[in-house]
């Protein structure tokens, strides 16, 4: 298994291209996107709603809730393929998670502005572990005080993206529209809420 470091000023990623296997990621892209029950939520910026440019899904254990943008999110129970994809990152990572947020990019248009994920109710320095399925999207970041820090990386099917230690306080990231005549991608982050 092949784990690239990403050495970046006050922020940490591991990388693994080919976490799952090409059988494994085809079996859970597939039955990911039959199986979840989809919806296009409306979220609020700048004092405006607007539908999120994707649809979304979140799975947590019992009396697990989160909430941004003005959107409150009620967890539904883990799927056995979800329960299986969290085993497998918890094994790797070495962390326990309670929660999934699942994201379905139908092409290239679907989108997620910039942002961190550091909401109170996910302690101090959250380790968010993304699964990505699917057509192959650049997932960008920047550096919120040097704005000339940026990286790129290109995250492949089947792969798994650990950020960890002060990433979200240092780092914000996003995944922007392509021109590029794309399939859907499918996105697990998991997240551990308190």
């Amino acid at each position: 298994m092949k784990i690239e470091v990403f050495d970046l000023k006050n922020a940490q990623l591991r990388y693994v291209p080919d976490f799952f296997n090409s059988e494994e990621a085809n079996f859970y892209f597939e039955r990911l996107q039959q199986e979840i029950p989809w919806k296009q939520d409306k979220i609020k910026l700048f004092g405006k709603e607007h539908f999120q440019p994707r649809l979304s899904s979140f799975f947590a254990e019992q009396d697990v809730n989160y909430a941004y943008s003005g959107l409150e999110l009620k967890p539904k129970d883990f799927s056995e393929e979800i329960l299986q994809i969290k085993k497998s990152v918890e094994k790797f990572s070495r962390l326990t998670f309670n929660s999934c947020l699942a994201n379905l990019y139908r092409d290239g248009q679907d989108s997620m502005g910039w942002h961190s994920d550091n909401e109170k109710e996910l302690g101090e320095n959250p380790v968010i572990a993304s699964v990505s399925y699917g057509a192959e999207r650049i997932f960008h970041l920047k550096n919120k005080i040097d704005k000339n820090l940026k990286e790129k990386i290109s995250l492949a099917h089947g792969s798994l993206l650990l950020m960890e230690g002060a990433t979200q306080h240092n780092w914000k990231h996003q995944l922007p529209k392509t021109k590029k005549n794309i399939g859907p991608r499918l996105n697990l982050t998991f997240r551990k809420i308190y």
